[in-house]
This record gives C-alpha cells, sequence and structure tokens, in this order.
C-alpha cells in the first residue's frame, strides 16, 4: 500500500467518523421541539427585543416625526407659550435622552439576533458538511459499483472467449479424424 493510499485511507476513516457524529447529532436533533422565538428569553431581552422592534418600526418613524414636527410649530409660532424656545435646547435633551435609551436596548437585541444567526451558520455548515460527505460516499459506492461490472464484464468475456475457443476446438478435432 503507498503513502497516497494510507492518507486516503486515512481521510476516508475520518470522514466517515465525521459523517456518523452527525448523523448521530441529527438523530438526537430530530427528537427536540423547534424553539419558540420568545422561548428561554429573559425578561431583559424579551424588552431589549420590543423596544428594538418598536423603534425600528414605521409607525415610530411617523409618530415621532409628527410629534417633533408639532414641538417645532407650537414653539416657533408662539401661538401657545414658548416653553422651548428656538434652538429648543429641552428637545434635544429629550431626544439625547432617548437615543442614550435606545442604544443599548437596540445593541443587546442584535448581539442576540447575531448569536442566533451563529448557531444557524453553524447548523447549516454542519449539514453541508454531511452532504458532501454523503456525496462523497454515493460517489465511492457507484466507484465500487462500476468496477464490479467492469469485472463482471471481463469474466463474462473470459468466459465467451473460452466457449468459443472450446468450440473452435472441437469443431477442428472431428475435421482432423476425417
Amino acid at each position: 500500500m503507498t503513502h497516497t493510499d494510507t492518507e486516503h485511507r486515512g481521510l476516508w476513516e475520518t470522514e466517515r467518523a465525521l459523517l456518523h457524529h452527525l448523523r448521530t447529532v441529527r438523530r438526537r436533533d430530530r427528537g427536540l421541539k423547534p424553539e419558540k422565538p420568545g422561548d428561554g428569553l429573559t425578561s431583559g431581552q424579551r424588552i431589549a427585543d420590543q423596544v428594538a422592534a418598536t423603534m425600528g418600526s414605521w409607525s415610530f418613524i411617523i409618530i415621532q416625526t409628527t410629534i417633533l414636527f408639532f414641538w417645532i410649530v407650537l414653539n416657533v409660532t408662539a401661538y401657545i407659550q414658548h416653553w422651548d424656545p428656538y434652538p429648543f435646547i429641552l428637545l434635544n435633551l429629550a431626544l439625547s435622552f432617548q437615543a442614550a435609551y435606545a442604544a443599548p436596548f437596540i445593541m443587546m437585541s442584535q448581539n442576540r439576533q447575531q448569536d442566533i444567526d451563529r448557531k444557524e451558520a453553524e447548523h447549516d455548515y454542519r449539514i453541508n458538511i454531511k452532504a458532501e460527505l454523503e456525496i462523497e460516499l454515493l460517489h465511492e459506492k457507484m466507484e465500487l459499483l462500476h468496477q464490479k461490472i467492469d469485472l463482471l464484464k471481463d469474466k463474462e468475456v473470459l468466459a465467451l472467449t473460452e466457449s468459443i475457443q472450446r468450440l473452435c476446438d472441437q469443431g477442428q478435432t472431428p475435421k482432423a479424424q476425417r
């Protein structure tokens, strides 16, 4: 056995072991219930997700834009008493306060979503590896079948050749006797 054959055999054994492990994990995972989006979340994670979902919606943007518009219009036109005259320091303070509290909530939600995406990517990678190994095993089986077919063809051709030779020998023997 050559060094290359030894390397291939070791590689095949490693791949087979990995495939066996992936199959075992898959069988184990089949018995698990699929996780619901809110299962196993802490109250902080649920709040962070809700805040991020709310602040990332069109309704929030439209409502906030409407409030800011009326705030500015009411303070500029003096329709009522100016509680925040130009340059709108109170409005800037409120928006800064909102941004200071919104950013950590959004970051927590994004970090959790990143963890979920990473787990899904790892799962997809395992499935891809398993599919690749399954395809390699199918190729090996097909190659073995081709080898067996070729061997059977060779045996059949040899048997037919021997039969033809025997028939030819039998055909020549009676002529020699005549």
